[in-house]
């Protein structure tokens, strides 16, 4: 159990920014006994990857808190977080010494099943975060892009190191960010309906004839 938790946790980290829990679960491999990669993903701990990793985290940093470039690079990031979520899905092994045993069978048994519900959990968080920049963008001028962003950054910090080392947290937090993200969903429509009710009042208004007094 602990380790779908783990796995669903880095997973929706990766739904916010691809490279940070890839990082985290590298770097803690390398470094630590904390996580424990199995034979196929152990290159993550590789050098050459935690320094590829760390280049295209920086440029991500960047490049999404600039209004416009955020939208850009959620395009892109529609196939590369996803396909991050999935690997770190596959990849962990490890919440812990403790449930090692449990990971290694996950990984052993269902490594496609691991990588297909950490494929549809990224997914989901980062369609929940693209549709809703554009709407923060609009309401902010642009204003709240880098703020947004920094949020989400630390999150996916966050979670994926309450995935690695507190599974159980890191399920509550998940469970926390499927409700908000319903409910800023349901804001999303109402903010959606209410700007197209504005538009047509303007072109109604725009369109009706001018009243003239008689003569």
């Amino acid at each position: 159990m602990l380790a779908y938790l783990t796995a669903a946790g880095l997973s929706a980290s990766a739904g916010l920014n691809a490279y940070i829990p890839l990082l985290v679960v590298g770097l803690l491999s390398r470094f630590t006994d904390s996580v424990s990669l199995p034979a196929g993903f152990d290159w993550l701990a590789s050098w050459w990857a935690l320094s590829v990793m760390t280049v295209l985290l920086v440029v991500e940093f960047v490049v999404d808190k600039v209004p416009v470039l955020d939208h850009v690079n959620d395009v892109i990031q529609t196939v590369i977080r996803p396909a991050s979520g999935g690997a770190v899905a596959a990849a962990t092994t490890a919440a812990g010494e403790w449930d090692a045993a449990a990971n290694a069978a996950m990984e052993s048994q269902h490594p496609a099943l691991a990588a297909a519900g950490g494929t549809a959990i990224a997914l989901a968080v980062h369609g929940l975060k693209a549709l809703l920049r554009p709407m923060l963008n609009a309401g902010s001028g642009g204003v709240a892009a880098p703020v947004a962003s920094t949020a989400e950054d630390a999150g996916s910090v966050g979670m994926s190191l309450l995935s690695v080392f507190a599974p159980v947290l890191a399920g509550v937090a998940l469970l926390i960010l499927v409700l908000v993200g319903w409910r800023l969903w349901l804001a999303r429509r109402r903010w959606r309906r209410r700007r197209a009710e504005r538009r047509s009042a303007k072109a109604a208004r725009r369109d009706a004839p001018d009243a003239t007094l008689p003569g």
